[in-house]
């Protein structure tokens, strides 16, 4: 892919006349341009700038040039070649004097050293200039300039040395974010009292919260959650751990495979959502959630419309993780007709999925895997899709003593053999809720909760298992032999 800095040498050497520039960072752009325009003209030919507000300020025959075609006839009646570069010029183009101004200056000065540079953060080209206008959509800064900004930072902090292998992790965290952005929270990171990389890492992952929070339908999923804090699921959890280095700058360098995604399917109440938060904390990358409901509501437009900039706007915060809960009931099949229920937005994904950048993870969960079609779940897409059963005994262990310590709870008064016994077919959610309303309601008494309390909300409680066992015994059917068991311990079930 070429970078910003190849695709202006490419437009100038093909003698385009007309560019748009698509970029948030004005300076940035102006920077570039400028640096060309020293080549091209030498020092001498400045680059001419036109605003809104001021006109041309530094053109010897701007006059009074404020309005969008009197700057279009001072750059067709100047002498001066070079580059003449338009900010605020967006919203004028669609009007049809200034649409026709720019076709004639297309053909005037094709055999001139003259270059217009259109510089906006939004893309407006009517259709009468689709075929005269030149688009570049400007990158956002690689980690060459990330690297060399985060050093310009740190000598502005000479008392804060940041750790060369913090400093890799800050410059891979910052990309998707423009130099503004990356400086302001430089400026907040070496403003701490130490340079925790927690704490540091959770400042850039805020930012980009703030970014996808102005989207409306992506959730920025805090990193609290430990892989530690999942009971069981073990072979999900290595799946996880022996990936942790690859989602990264050195393995994305030494050009080993980066892990495209993974689709957990299975019995609700089971970890699915528990793990995909796992990740962000595991891998120290920010997961955003996509609630589809919303793309789907028509408050942000079409659904595909919503659906393609939601994708683009996680591809601006890369590095990432895309969480997209239940699956089946966005992108899944019409149980009735048998196609899909979205056909534009799920070719949209399979497409994406194909072709996304490679420093965006997507987890996606499931719990009725055979609403999902094939193509989705074939090789190439997802690297792994996990089945995720009831907990075994050993693995309630496990979940209740990590609820227990939650809880603060004496772990030396609680029988775990006995709690794991007493909860057979029992999934994780219903474990947590009997340990959490033991306490509530010791706490409610004004005492410590004990093990009677839980078996006596244990006792009263008809698990899932039970309620829809039907259900449960289809998913295992589907699951065998499709999928890899997410736990040591799976038990192979057939119909």
């Amino acid at each position: 892919m070429q970078s910003s800095t190849e695709k202006i040498r490419d437009a100038i050497v093909g003698k385009y006349p007309l560019i748009y520039v698509l970029t948030w960072e004005e300076n940035r752009a102006m920077q570039l341009l400028e640096a060309f325009s020293a080549k091209l003209f030498g020092a001498n030919h400045a680059v001419r700038i036109w605003t809104c507000v001021t006109g041309f300020t530094n053109h010897i025959s701007a006059g009074a040039t404020k309005d969008p075609l009197q700057a279009l006839e001072s750059i067709l009646s100047s002498d001066d070649k070079g580059f003449y570069i338009l900010k605020d010029f967006a919203p004028f183009i669609t009007q049809p004097p200034v649409a026709r101004a720019l076709r004639d200056a297309y053909y005037s000065l094709q055999a001139k050293d003259k270059y217009i540079f259109v510089v906006s953060p939004e893309l407006v080209i009517p259709e009468s200039l689709r075929k005269e206008v030149l688009l570049i959509d400007m990158d956002l800064p690689d980690e060459s300039e990330l690297a060399k900004l985060v050093a310009r930072s740190q000598q502005g902090f000479p008392q804060m040395t940041m750790p060369p292998a913090l400093i890799s992790q800050v410059t891979f965290a910052l990309k998707g974010l423009t130099l503004n952005e990356s400086n302001h929270i430089l400026n907040r990171i070496f403003r701490m009292k130490n340079l925790d990389p927690k704490e540091v890492l959770d400042q850039i992952f805020s930012e980009k919260e703030m970014i996808v929070k102005k989207s409306g339908y992506l959730e920025f999923i805090p990193p609290s959650y430990e892989i530690s804090q999942i009971g069981g699921l073990d072979n999900l959890k290595d799946w996880l751990v022996k990936r942790e280095k690859l989602f990264s700058k050195q393995a994305l360098d030494d050009g080993v495979p980066i892990p495209k995604g993974m689709l957990i399917m299975g019995m609700s109440g089971c970890g699915k959502s528990l793990s995909a938060k796992a990740i962000s904390a595991l891998w120290k990358v920010p997961l955003f959630r996509l609630d589809m409901n919303l793309v789907f509501s028509g408050l942000y437009g079409s659904a595909e419309l919503a659906f393609h900039r939601a994708l683009k706007t996680v591809e601006a915060v890369a590095p990432a993780v895309l969480w997209i809960d239940e699956i089946e009931n966005s992108l899944g099949m019409d149980e009735n007709s048998g196609g899909s229920r979205n056909s534009h937005v799920f070719s949209t994904f399979l497409t994406w999925m194909q072709e996304k950048p490679p420093m965006i993870f997507v987890a996606a969960t499931a719990n009725r895997i055979q609403a999902i079609p094939a193509e989705v779940i074939r090789k190439g897409r997802f690297d792994q899709v996990f089945f995720v059963d009831l907990p075994n005994d050993e693995e309630r262990k496990t979940i209740f003593e990590i609820y227990l310590r939650r809880n603060h709870a004496d772990l030396g008064q609680f029988d775990l053999v006995f709690l794991a016994a007493a909860t057979k077919g029992w999934n994780g959610a219903e474990i947590e809720q009997a340990v959490v309303a033991a306490r509530i309601e010791a706490y409610h008494e004004g005492r410590t909760f004990t093990i009677n309390d839980i078996t006596r909300n244990t006792a009263r409680t008809v698990p899932l298992a039970k309620t829809m066992e039907d259900q449960m015994k289809r998913i295992r059917s589907w699951a065998f032999g499709r999928a890899t068991p997410a736990s040591k311990y799976a038990v192979v079930h057939r119909m």
